[in-house]
């Protein structure tokens, strides 16, 4: 089903899981492409992604039809602008603690009045070659938008922001929230609350509810709050896992 189908897959409140990916290369890419995941997530808010290598993975992504959502680095139009028109699916936007910032990025996500700019030149839209038509529907049955709550403004704001026109997911992002709330660790009630308020704010919106998590272990242990898309790890922590098991292994004595 690919990118065409992955909306209604997160819509239908399917189990997905994904991971962000940290290095700008085509080769990772390529190489979570066969790993069974749902989709990627290129995490151009924590790491070194430039234009033009967000431009060429989205290209991989798209050849494979692995669904690539893009976390950019601020709710900021030129910001959304770019991952979009280079193929992203859709957005993770951080830190969206309003309503109001819910609906702006919304809206800067997908065309008309006040929101995304139309170019039919783009990656996304097929480099000109279908009609206007056609791709404006594109972006209403494919444009996926994820806002993060990681500040505890946002939960208390949390069913005006998943009830925004336009959102299609909450992301509940447990260690800034386990920050701002002065813990120090995720294990703590303050964040467990407010992963229970966002759930019920999501299944009340009828929007698909987000986290991220280090492994499966974790993911099972919160499956009571009803998450119904994972963000597990990183490719920077598998490649870590995977050498370091490999060299406890070949130093056994």
């Amino acid at each position: 089903m690919g990118f065409a189908g992955f909306k209604a897959r997160m819509q239908s409140g399917e189990r997905l899981l994904g991971t962000f990916v940290k290095t700008p290369s085509v080769e990772i890419v390529e190489v979570l492409a066969k790993s069974g995941l749902d989709f990627i997530c290129l995490d151009a808010e924590h790491a070194a992604w430039d234009r033009m290598r967000m431009d060429a993975c989205l290209a991989v992504a798209r050849a494979l039809d692995l669904p690539t959502l893009v976390r950019v680095t601020s709710g900021g139009a030129d910001d959304i602008l770019k991952a979009m028109d280079a193929g992203a699916v859709g957005i993770v936007v951080p830190h969206v603690d309003s309503p109001e910032k819910a609906r702006a990025v919304a809206k800067a996500a997908r065309f008309g009045h006040g929101g995304r700019g139309f170019a039919g030149s783009t990656r996304w839209a097929g480099y000109a070659t279908r009609p206007m038509g056609d791709i404006l529907e594109q972006s209403k049955s494919e444009t996926v938008v994820i806002v993060q709550i990681e500040e505890p403004e946002a939960v208390d704001e949390i069913d005006g922001i998943a009830g925004a026109q336009g959102v299609d997911a909450v992301f509940i992002g447990p260690a800034d929230l386990t920050v701002s709330y002065g813990e120090t660790s995720v294990d703590n009630d303050k964040v467990k609350d407010a992963m229970q308020r966002v759930g019920d704010a999501a299944r009340r919106a009828g929007v698909g509810f987000v986290t991220w998590v280090p492994n499966a272990a974790a993911a099972k242990a919160w499956e009571s709050y009803g998450f119904t898309m994972f963000v597990m790890g990183s490719e920077h922590s598998w490649m870590l896992a995977g050498a370091k098991a490999a060299v406890a292994e070949m130093r056994k004595e």
